[in-house]
């Protein structure tokens, strides 16, 4: 499929997407983007089926436009109670530096799609343009209910074994997220080995083996580099760490202050903010990440149970290092505008960079 196809597709006029990422993206910022033409994107994994509905009609209050809307299809968390005490514990003195105690447990804060019949139901009622899943695929019977509610779907894929089992699945197209990019890898199995492929490496191995639109992401930020995509064989690219700073994301001060420092020339790939492997700004977790052993890392989400109670703790007293500062290799060149601009200026920069 052509990116003029997609375009028709999706119902855009740009082959730029903003990428769904949880905590950060809002129904604004979604709505903005929309509005200038390209798609805009919430994420709703980290809330249930009332909360992601609240979501849609939030956007839908902003714009007729399409949009996205992201779920995560991750393994269900298998406990370990052992592993979830030692956890506790590992941070106990942490905690009390900032004048708090860890949690007394710790629980699986998120439902994973594969199992949430009630978000299925939800979103085959409201019908939103776009669904996009992360982390993996859910079931079949989800993906044809979805698909006969007319509902465009999109899929992540860090390697071709991931893109194809997309393809099987009767996905619609393939988000191609290289190690560049920032936020949680979209990897399937967390026991596999990770590929490690770089954007523009992946993006050709797709376009050349998948019968599917696929869209880069991962490093790009701005019109440049969507040019590049293209030239690729991308029929569109999508950008998230580039609207972190824009005024409808919800970054807190902290994060806004990390983006604009060193720190952005030093992201991480990190497993014990949440239990997932993700990027993340050289921040005081990414630090401690460097000294933990995978195995003695809980679940996730259950891992991720502790990581905000920590956050919550630090940033009490004025500490925000250790948030979930999720950023790409591209962090260094973030730009701070109404999103709406962003996606003016990518556009202008595209234009320039494909004459």
């Amino acid at each position: 499929m052509t990116t003029r196809l997609l375009h028709q597709l999706l119902g855009i006029e740009l082959p730029i997407i903003q990428a769904p990422m949880a905590g950060v993206s809002s129904p604004a910022m979604a709505a903005a983007v929309s509005e200038a033409g390209a798609l805009g994107s919430i994420a709703v994994g980290a809330t249930d089926a009332g909360g992601a509905r609240a979501m849609i009609a939030a956007v839908r209050e902003r714009t007729r436009r399409p949009f996205n809307l992201n779920l995560f299809c991750h393994r269900p968390a298998v406990a370990n109670g052992s592993v979830e005490r030692a956890w506790i514990d590992r941070f106990r003195d942490l905690f009390g530096q900032y004048g708090a105690a860890p949690p007394d447990h710790l629980s699986e804060i998120y439902q994973s799609f594969v199992t949430d019949d009630a978000m299925l139901r939800m979103l085959v009622a409201e019908r939103p343009a776009v669904v996009s899943f992360h982390f993996g695929l859910p079931p079949a019977e989800a993906i044809g209910a979805l698909r006969d509610a007319g509902i465009v779907l999109f899929a992540s894929a860090t390697n071709l074994a991931e893109a194809r089992a997309i393809a099987a699945a009767g996905v619609d197209a393939v988000v191609a997220q290289g190690w560049e990019a920032g936020g949680h890898r979209g990897v399937f199995d967390l026991d596999a080995p990770d590929d490690r492929l770089g954007t523009a490496a992946l993006v050709r191995q797709l376009v050349g083996a998948v019968h599917l639109p696929v869209i880069a992401a991962g490093g790009i930020m701005d019109g440049a580099g969507i040019a590049a995509a293209l030239r690729l064989g991308a029929a569109a690219a999508q950008l998230g760490t580039a609207f972190l700073a824009s005024d409808e994301s919800l970054a807190d001060a902290g994060y806004r202050a990390a983006l604009a420092s060193d720190a952005a020339y030093k992201t991480a790939m990190v497993r014990a903010v949440s239990g997932r492997p993700a990027r993340i700004l050289a921040n005081n977790f990414a630090a401690l990440d460097a000294d933990i052993a995978p195995a003695d890392i809980p679940a996730y989400p259950i891992a991720y149970d502790l990581g905000k109670a920590l956050n919550a703790a630090a940033k009490a007293r004025g500490e925000y290092g250790y948030g979930a500062q999720w950023a790409g290799q591209g962090a260094p060149f973030v730009r701070a505008m109404p999103a709406a601009d962003l996606v003016a200026a990518l556009a202008a920069e595209l234009s320039a960079a494909m004459a």
